[in-house]
C-alpha cells in the first residue's frame, strides 16, 4: 500500500477524529486511528466504541488498496512536524512495517493489522432517513450543550434531547439546575421521532457542522445513528431512557416580567457574585419600581455585595434566589441585546428569553430557584 498526501490536510483530519478517540481505552486496538485505502481516497477512523467516526480525503493511490491501524499520539505527533511537506506514505501489511517518507527525510514506525479494528455501524440497518440543514442543527447545539449534566447518575441528562414533531425540530439540554428549550419551525421533519443524543457525539457534531454546512443527512433507528456530512461520518449509540417532559416544567404563568440589558446584568451578577457563598453560590434578586438589585453574602469571611441596575419591570415586588454559576451560564448564552425574565414567586422556576426572537426560532432557558434566608 502507497499513497501520497499533503501533510496539513492530514493533519487537519487527523485532528477532526482525534476528537472521538480515548486517552485510555479498554481494547488496545483503539488507541490506533484506521486508515483504509480505496481508489483515490483515504478513509481514518477513530473509535470509542460507542462512537464511531471517519473522514474522508483524497489521496494520490500509488498501489493497491488496504488499511492498517497506526497509533493515534504517535501519528498525530509525527505529522505535526511535517505538516508543511508533501508526504509519502509506505506500507506493508503483512508485516505492519510504516514508511513516511517526506523531503530530506523518513520516518520509520509499526502499525498493526486493520482487519483487529471493531466493525464501524452498518447504515443498511438504519431504518428511518431524515436530511436536516447545517444551521438548525449548529444553533440547536449552541444552545443546549452548555446546559446537559456531568452526572452520569442520571444519564438521560447526560444528552441532548432531539424531538421531532411534524412542524418543527426542539432541541432540550438540561442538568435539572437549568434547561434550554429551542425550537425551530424552518425545518418541517413531517414526522415525530425522537433520540437523546449523548454529550461526547455532540460536541464533535458542533465542531464540525460549519457555516458551509448545507446539510447533515441522518440515518437511525432507535438506538443509534449516523450523522454524514461534508467529508465526515458520525457515527453513535443514543443514551438509553426516556426523557423528561421538558414541557411539564416550564411555568406557563408568569405575571412578574423584568426587561433587562443583558451584558449590564451579566456584569453586575459577575461583580456581585465574587461575594456569594462558595457552597451555595446564592445571589438574591430583587425587582421593583423598574430597579432590579442583586445581593450576596458570605457568613463564613463576613463579606457581602449589593449592586442596583435600572430595568423595565412590571408586576408586584418579588425577591428570589438563584445559583449564580448557573445564571452567568444562561446569560453568556442568551442570544440578544436585551433579555426577558419571567418570574412567578419566588419558589417556582425563572424564564429567561431573548427580548427578540429569531425568525423561526423560540428559545427559552429555565433556572431552577435557590431558598433565600432573610
Amino acid at each position: 500500500m502507497k499513497f501520497n498526501v499533503h501533510g496539513k490536510t492530514l493533519q487537519q483530519q487527523l485532528a477532526a477524529v482525534s476528537k472521538v478517540v480515548n486517552a485510555k481505552n479498554a481494547l488496545s486496538i483503539l488507541d490506533n486511528f484506521l486508515l483504509e485505502v480505496k481508489d483515490d481516497s483515504l478513509m481514518i477512523t477513530g473509535s470509542d466504541q460507542e462512537t464511531v467516526m471517519t473522514a474522508r480525503m483524497e489521496i494520490t493511490n500509488q498501489g493497491l488498496d488496504g488499511k492498517i491501524a497506526i497509533n493515534a499520539k504517535r501519528l498525530m505527533d509525527v505529522v505535526k512536524e511535517v505538516a508543511n511537506f508533501p508526504l509519502t506514505f509506505e506500507i506493508d501489511e503483512n508485516t505492519g512495517a510504516v514508511e513516511l517518507i517526506f523531503p530530506g527525510g523518513h520516518f520509520s514506525f509499526m502499525g498493526v493489522d486493520g482487519a483487529e479494528y471493531p466493525q464501524s455501524f452498518d447504515t443498511d440497518d438504519l431504518s428511518i432517513e431524515m436530511t436536516i440543514p447545517g444551521d438548525v442543527i449548529r444553533s440547536g447545539l449552541d444552545y443546549t450543550l452548555f446546559a446537559i449534566s456531568t452526572d452520569t447518575i442520571r444519564p438521560m441528562m447526560t444528552g441532548v434531547y432531539w424531538d421531532f414533531h411534524e412542524d418543527d425540530i426542539t432541541f432540550v439540554g438540561s442538568d435539572t439546575h437549568k434547561l434550554v428549550r429551542y425550537i425551530n419551525t424552518a425545518y418541517r421533519p413531517e414526522r415525530t421521532t425522537s433520540f437523546i443524543l449523548p454529550g461526547k457525539p455532540a460536541g464533535i457534531l458542533r465542531s464540525l457542522i460549519g457555516k458551509d454546512t448545507e446539510f447533515v443527512r441522518i440515518k437511525k433507528d432507535d438506538k443509534s445513528a449516523i450523522f454524514s456530512f461534508g467529508d465526515f461520518r458520525l457515527g453513535c449509540r443514543f443514551v438509553k431512557g426516556n426523557y423528561p417532559n421538558y414541557n411539564r416544567v416550564i411555568p406557563q404563568d408568569n405575571p412578574n416580567e423584568l426587561t433587562v440589558d443583558r451584558q449590564v446584568l451579566l456584569a453586575a451578577m459577575r461583580r456581585v457574585s465574587l461575594f456569594a457563598s462558595k457552597a451555595s453560590s446564592l445571589v438574591k434578586m430583587s425587582m421593583a419600581d423598574n430597579v432590579v438589585t442583586l445581593q450576596s453574602q458570605d457568613l463564613d469571611y463576613s463579606t457581602k455585595a449589593d449592586e442596583r441596575i435600572g430595568c423595565s419591570y412590571e408586576g408586584s415586588p418579588i425577591s428570589i434566589g438563584f445559583n449564580s454559576v448557573y445564571m452567568l451560564e444562561v446569560l453568556n448564552n442568551l442570544p440578544g441585546e436585551q433579555i426577558i425574565v419571567k418570574l412567578s414567586d419566588p419558589g417556582r422556576p425563572g424564564l429567561f428569553m431573548p427580548f427578540e426572537q429569531k425568525e423561526n426560532e423560540n428559545v427559552v432557558m429555565l433556572q431552577m430557584p435557590m431558598q433565600v434566608i432573610e
